[in-house]
């Protein structure tokens, strides 16, 4: 007989049931918690997100604030025009994607298809530019130039363009009053992205919505959170079928404040004109290396208050029109812009063009020479060479004075001066083989706010570099490999140079002190740093943060932030050794490599300094230098593969002066004619209803005659 139980179930059955009832019961516990959790717990957030389902927002941008110069001219404001935009998420339902739509909105436009379609492409690692880099839920703007005829037949065969939208709508506008342009300072604007929102919200900072435009360069993005402003939203309920049933909270929208800057509207259109014709200019000289003409191919000039630091202009060239990006730039211009053959306009080359400095490094040099222990006032041999075992550093043009101090080895710009005074110290410093190194020459660099940022108030100023000897370290460590590969066959000159460097390279050689004491080697510097650099030497040794805004004022008025001068440093001189320099570099201005340049200046009631630099490039044209200032202003302009510091950049810096000081050709000065005699200090008058008052510029000057850069013959250093 069978020992079965009466049930006829055995012992594993049994298990099997008991561990399927443990199962069940674990689930249903499981899901009752969760129940409770999401009903008890956090009922009420789930409660609140699924009334959210149920209601729709509205967003009307806000007015973005102004960027005014310093006179309350406006160099970026807002004008209505008539936007065409088309919504992607729309669009995208359709079974050809839209393609339709878009091919008709581009015959009624006359603007090609392929151009229209690109312009709601969502940016993404494969798609090439221009493309969308907004949000895909906000409207795409395809243009802001539609004519009244085309927004009608737009609106008016909605039936023919779902999906689309013709509106007056407040775009971007950047003037150029007076002819000045200020492209690279103001920068532009373009859609926020999603990422950027997400960012924002993590960050804590004010939120982003899809509707926003921000900066991307320039004021415009350094600025951006006090110029945009504060969106407002009307939130409606919908039901089920998207009917608005009512309507919920709204929050209205608050203007951008206004950014009143430093800029004087009028030298800025003198210092972008007289740099672009100084480039003009200097590609009708001949290289006398080479024989070929030079190609002045990028330039800069800074225009700064020596007792603030604040930027009165700035221009770099080559240039573009900022107005290119508002309403979603082009595939043509975006290529002008961006390609290998552009030259690069979107950098700002005065915080962001990085090049040797040549002799306007020597007011460095000379400095860190006196606090070494060598006087400013004895003799040191001015000769036409200086050797160095079997090297042979040349002075400029082979030229020798004889015995000369140190302010006349500045006048006459002396090379072999410095050669021998940076020679000697690194003797002291131990030669190849230094213990305890005082590094004068490069301390001092340092001390002068070389190799670092400014803190002018424009985004990605660049450091430029000092080749101390830490850096020099670190650039031997980075590329000894290769150097020692490269070097391997030492026959030809550039093996050499490689086994050389392979072997000796993390070494501070007697070559690499002699030509960083003269602006060469791998001395990196932007002309904003020299033009603080000289401010500082003007107003007795303060280095002022450079600075381009000068207040942000509220839109209705009431609250007015001022914008105060920050100083970052003290200039390692005394008294003493200031005056000396200063001296001397009113003798280069009178007596000295830019004298020429300054023929009939009135000295006696604008008294002018100057220095010119002449920076040689391995593999490239020089480049020219030329810093100045007054008690008022310094100006500093370089010009790459331009030529000589005085010779391509001398007449266009004596012609913003002229306009600054309204100074004639015979160094008449002519009070009426002077368009900044003196820093305004004041800021321009601000009413109660938050409306700037403009003062009236005057029209751009008239065209400069033909530039006198070859009719005279290079006196330069």
């Amino acid at each position: 007989m069978s020992n079965l139980p009466e049930t006829g179930r055995d012992s594993r059955v049994t298990i099997r049931l008991v561990v399927i009832q443990i199962l069940v019961f674990s689930l249903l516990l499981t899901l009752g918690g969760r129940l409770w959790y999401l009903q008890i717990r956090n009922g009420d957030q789930y409660t609140a997100e699924a009334a959210d389902n149920h209601i729709q927002q509205v967003v009307a941008p806000a007015t973005r604030g102004s960027i005014l110069d310093a006179r309350g001219i406006p160099l970026a404001d807002n004008e209505t025009r008539l936007v065409v935009s088309a919504s992607r998420t729309d669009l995208m339902k359709m079974k050809d994607r839209g393609k339709a739509v878009l091919t008709r909105l581009a015959g009624v436009l006359g603007l090609p298809a392929d151009e229209v379609a690109a312009k709601v492409r969502l940016c993404d690692a494969k798609t090439p530019k221009p493309c969308w880099a907004g949000s895909p839920y906000q409207p795409i703007p395809i243009t802001d130039e539609a004519t009244t005829q085309q927004a009608l037949q737009i609106r008016e065969r909605a039936e023919d363009f779902p999906g689309i939208t013709a509106e007056p709508t407040a775009v971007r506008r950047y003037a150029g009053p007076g002819g000045s342009n200020t492209a690279q300072v103001l920068g532009y604007l373009s859609p926020v992205s999603d990422d950027e929102i997400i960012k924002a919200k993590a960050a804590g900072r004010p939120p982003l919505l899809r509707s926003d435009q921000v900066g991307r360069s320039g004021l415009e993005r350094q600025y951006d959170a006090e110029l945009r402003g504060k969106a407002g939203v009307t939130r409606y309920e919908v039901d089920n079928l998207g009917r608005v049933i009512g309507k919920a909270k709204s929050d209205k929208a608050v203007p951008g404040a206004n950014v009143i800057t430093s800029i004087d509207a009028r030298v800025q259109a003198i210092a972008e004109r007289e740099l672009d014709q100084a480039m003009k200019d200097a590609r009708k000289e001949l290289d006398k290396n080479t024989g070929v003409n030079y190609k002045a191919d990028a330039g800069a000039v800074v225009v700064m208050e020596s007792r603030t630091g604040r930027v009165v202009a700035m221009a770099s060239n080559p240039t573009y029109d900022p107005n290119a990006w508002v309403g979603g730039i082009s595939a043509k211009d975006y290529q002008r812009l961006t390609g290998k053959d552009s030259d690069y306009p979107l950098l700002n080359r005065a915080i962001q063009g990085q090049a040797a400095p040549g002799s306007v490094f020597k007011v460095i040099s000379a400095t860190a020479a006196v606090n070494a222990g060598y006087s400013f006032t004895d003799n040191y041999n001015c000769s036409s060479s200086y050797s160095i075992g079997n090297q042979v550093f040349k002075n400029f043009e082979s030229k020798g004075y004889g015995p000369i101090n140190l302010g006349r080895a500045l006048e006459v710009s002396c090379d072999t001066v410095f050669y021998d005074l940076a020679y000697r110290q690194w003797q002291k410093d131990g030669g190849n083989n230094p213990k305890h190194p005082k590094d004068w020459f490069y301390r001092t660099a340092h001390q002068f706010g070389l190799g670092k940022e400014t803190g002018i108030d424009l985004p990605n100023e660049v450091k430029g570099r000092v080749p101390d000897r830490e850096w020099k370290k670190r650039y031997w460590e980075a590329n000894k490999d290769t150097w020692c590969k490269q070097g391997g066959n030492a026959e030809d000159y550039a093996a050499k140079i490689a086994k050389e460097n392979c072997e000796s390279g993390m070494r501070m050689r007697a070559g690499d002190s002699v030509n960083y004491s003269i602006g060469q080697g791998d001395t990196l510097v932007t002309p904003v740093q020299m033009a603080t650099i000289y401010a500082a030497i003007s107003n007795g040794g303060t280095l002022y943060n450079p600075t381009v805004g000068k207040a942000v004022a509220s839109p209705d008025g009431r609250t007015v932030r001022e914008i105060r001068p920050t100083a970052h440093g003290k200039l390692p001189f005394d008294t003493r050794t200031r005056n000396q320099l200063d001296a001397a570099l009113a003798g280069v201005a009178t007596q000295g490599s830019a004298a020429w340049r300054f023929e009939g200046w009135p000295q006696k009631e604008i008294p002018m300094h100057a220095k010119t630099g002449t920076a040689e490039v391995y593999g490239k044209q020089t480049t020219s230098w030329f810093a100045t200032y007054t008690q008022d202003y310094t100006i500093v302009m370089t010009i790459s593969q331009g030529g000589t510091g005085s010779g391509a950049s001398g007449p266009a810096v004596r012609k913003i002066y002229n306009g600054l000081y309204g100074v004639d050709d015979k160094g008449k000065i002519d009070p009426k004619k002077a368009l900044l005699p003196h820093p305004q200090e004041k800021l321009p008058t601000i009413e109660k209803d938050g409306t700037i008052e403009a003062q009236k510029i005057d029209p751009p000057a008239p065209k400069p005659k033909e530039s006198d850069a070859a009719r005279k013959e290079d006196k330069d250093e």
